[in-house]
Formats: C-alpha cells, sequence, structure tokens
C-alpha cells in the first residue's frame, strides 16, 4: 500500500529542485544530473503518479519482480535500470528487459553477459559496481581491482562499460566513498557515475554523480500490508 497523502508530483519536483541547489553550488549544470527512480517493491499505483509527473527513468532490484512490472504496456519511452545483484541464470531475461545494468561485479557475469550478448540479446550499457567501502556483505568490485576488471570487460568480453555504480557502507560518510568512485572513474575514462540515494545523494552530486538513486524520498514510506 502507499499513503494516500503522498503527492508523488510534488515530491518528484522537490527532489529536482534539490539536485539543482546542489549541482549549482558544485559548479555544474543541474541537467548534468538524472534521476533514477527506484520502483522496486512499489505497488503500481505508486509508480503510475511518478509516470504521470514526467519520470522516465526507473531502477529495479530484481529481475523476475521487474518484468512482472513492466510490460510493453508500461515500458515504451522509459530507460530501465538494473541496480540490484544479477545473478548468471538470470542474464537473458535482464538483457532482455533492462537498457543499463549498473551491478557488473564479477569475471563469471561479464562471461554470460558477453556470451548471451553474442547470440543475439539487446546490447545494454553497463556500469561496474566497486565496493568502496570493501564490506563482505556486498557485492561489486575491490577498489584495487577495478582498472584491471574494467579492461578485461572492455576488451576480452566487449561490454560498453560506461560507467561506475557504488553503494557506500551505511555507518560511514558517504563523502570518501563517492570521492574515491570518482577517481577510479577519472583514471578509467568514464564519466558517468551513478551514486547517492535518498539520505545522500546532494552529497553525491558535489562529487560528481551523473546519476542519483531516490526511492523512498520520491514515493514516501511504504505502508505495511
Amino acid at each position: 500500500m502507499v499513503s494516500a497523502s503522498h503527492n508523488a508530483a510534488a515530491a518528484l519536483e522537490s527532489i529536482h529542485d534539490r539536485i539543482a541547489v546542489a549541482a549549482l553550488a558544485a559548479g555544474r549544470r543541474p541537467s548534468d544530473v538524472g534521476l533514477t527512480a527506484v520502483s522496486k517493491q512499489q505497488p503500481w499505483q505508486a509508480i503510475e503518479p511518478v509516470l504521470e509527473a514526467g519520470q522516465r527513468v526507473f531502477g529495479e532490484n530484481r529481475v523476475q519482480e521487474a518484468s512482472t512490472r513492466w510490460s510493453s504496456q508500461t515500458r515504451p519511452g522509459l530507460e530501465l535500470r538494473l541496480i540490484g545483484p544479477l545473478q548468471t541464470n538470470k542474464v537473458r531475461a535482464a538483457l532482455d528487459l533492462f537498457d543499463v545494468i549498473e551491478t557488473l561485479d564479477r569475471e563469471r557475469l561479464a562471461e554470460q553477459l558477453a556470451l548471451e550478448m553474442r547470440r543475439g540479446g539487446r546490447t545494454p550499457r553497463f556500469y561496474v559496481q566497486v565496493n568502496t567501502g570493501e564490506e563482505p556483505q556486498k557485492a561489486g568490485v575491490a577498489p584495487a581491482a577495478a582498472d584491471a576488471f574494467i579492461a578485461r570487460c572492455r576488451n576480452e568480453y566487449g561490454l560498453a562499460v560506461e560507467g561506475l555504480m557504488c553503494i557506500p557502507p551505511e555507518l560511514e560518510p558517504p563523502g570518501p566513498h563517492f570521492a574515491l568512485l570518482a577517481k577510479i572513474a577519472a583514471r578509467n575514462g568514464l564519466d558517468r557515475l551513478s551514486m547517492g540515494m535518498s539520505a545522500d545523494f546532494e552529497i553525491a552530486v558535489r562529487h560528481g554523480a551523473t546519476s542519483v538513486r531516490v526511492g523512498s524520498a520520491l514515493f514516501g514510506p511504504r505502508i505495511p500490508r
């Protein structure tokens, strides 16, 4: 369920305003920062008003959940991003559904993606996920291994890596992690950075984010069933 008092259009406008303020404060153009609406686990009645308010980029965590939500009727004109872990047995379905896969994080996945693409699958853009905090429970390439992994994805597997993604540790200031991701991107010739969520997207914008992933600040808190 979703709160009947939540105004999706007003929330969307507010987030765009906050992005603009943060971008201008950092000497950037607001138009250089995109918003990914994190629609995972949201009911359609929460998503539809955000669509009607003009949002066109949505992020999903799971392939199966996304495939039940985004049909051929709801998909046209939208960009779908996978922002959750991708299992190798879901690669074919992910290629059919997503325009961007932000969680490329291991050799086996890169190999499977390349294989399915050679079989005639769609060719989405890719972001390499970097585990900036080197947390054992979290997906992502270690910062020290990122350069070599990016090179292999490009040169050995022919994947169109266009940027990097990270999720900083929950209990640490996010700024240093965003700065680290930007540094890795710069030395690899990448200018796309997916970083920042509802609680810290303005900090991410100041550190160079080109897309921020916002869920609760946009859709409001979900009411338990």
